[in-house]
């Protein structure tokens, strides 16, 4: 077995993999992981969310923008691999987008696991990167759906009885839920708030529901801070440049002011000791790999 450290991660559309965990990424990329990101939908139900580009040409073709604006920030971010499961932008609940029949949401569960399984075994992933259990802060129906394709996925993979036709087992080791930290939004707020910015974080944002007591797993992203900025950019339909909630604190601030990714062990066959600094934690040693060095080498 090859033992070089590869990663997956799943995503509903097009700018998620930018604003969850992106820096994570271009970190491992650069100490030579193999990184691949899925991607469960075109994002066809997408807002046109900067209104310089909100044109009649643009909404006409949406899905072509966001996938080409989805190789931009794939490159940006380093992903050594991009793989599209296939589905359509299921929208939000009670929408036309959302009875579509090619939805994400209405595909058969079964046919949606099965791809994620054949993506799976191709790569050979040994960590998976999804969605909480547990999304009371947005439930987007394809949101919701990549948890519910994620967790079989993730043990049928590695059932030599599942799925027989998608290739030859592969058991990933740890999977692990993407998290947007309290702690993150009052540190930012925090900062808005001392240096005179007018903060976007209102009440809503403290009073939703955290997931802080259950992360496990802070991985230290501030040098690679400003891969995270440009990719959200390169979605230039969906994210606003002006926007404050995303660019209001200058990247050489906002880098240190809560200067980890978050995330959640939900399942490990391996031992590893909570709480983690690392993905890896606990692979490296299953399969004898040193442990990565300063940024841009692998030791």
């Amino acid at each position: 077995m090859d033992p070089a450290l590869r990663m997956m991660t799943v995503h509903a559309h097009p700018d998620d993999e930018s604003s969850k965990g992106a820096s994570t990424v271009a970190r491992y990329r650069s100490e030579g992981v193999d990184t691949a990101l899925v991607c469960c939908t075109g994002g066809e139900a997408g807002d046109v969310l900067n209104p310089a580009l909100d044109t009649a040409n643009v909404r006409d073709n949406l899905a072509a923008v966001r996938r080409a604006e989805l190789e931009r920030a794939v490159a940006i971010i380093g992903y050594n691999h991009l793989f599209w499961l296939g589905y359509r932008d299921s929208g939000m609940a009670g929408t036309d987008h959302n009875a579509h029949e090619e939805s994400f949401a209405r595909a058969p569960l079964d046919e949606a696991v099965g791809r994620l399984v054949a993506l799976i075994r191709r790569q050979r992933p040994h960590v998976i990167v999804t969605y909480s259990d547990d999304q009371q802060g947005y439930q987007h129906p394809d949101h919701l759906r990549v948890n519910e394709i994620s967790i079989p996925a993730f043990t049928l993979a590695g059932d030599p009885a599942a799925y027989p036709e998608h290739g030859e087992p592969w058991q990933p080791l740890k999977l692990y839920y993407t998290v947007w930290s309290r702690d993150r939004i009052l540190a930012l707020h925090g900062k808005y708030v001392e240096l005179g910015i007018d903060s976007p974080y209102d009440d809503r944002w403290f009073t939703r529901p955290a997931d802080d007591t259950l992360i496990t797993t802070r991985v230290e992203v501030s040098e690679f801070y400003e891969a995270r900025v440009e990719a959200l950019m390169a979605h230039e339909t969906q994210v606003d440049p002006t926007s404050k909630f995303w660019f209001g604190l200058p990247s050489e601030v906002a880098r240190h002011v809560h200067p980890w990714d978050d995330y959640v062990l939900a399942r490990s066959l391996i031992d590893t000791v909570v709480p983690e600094d690392d993905l890896f934690a606990g692979v490296r040693e299953h399969l004898g790999v040193s442990s990565a060095g300063p940024a841009g080498s692998v030791r």
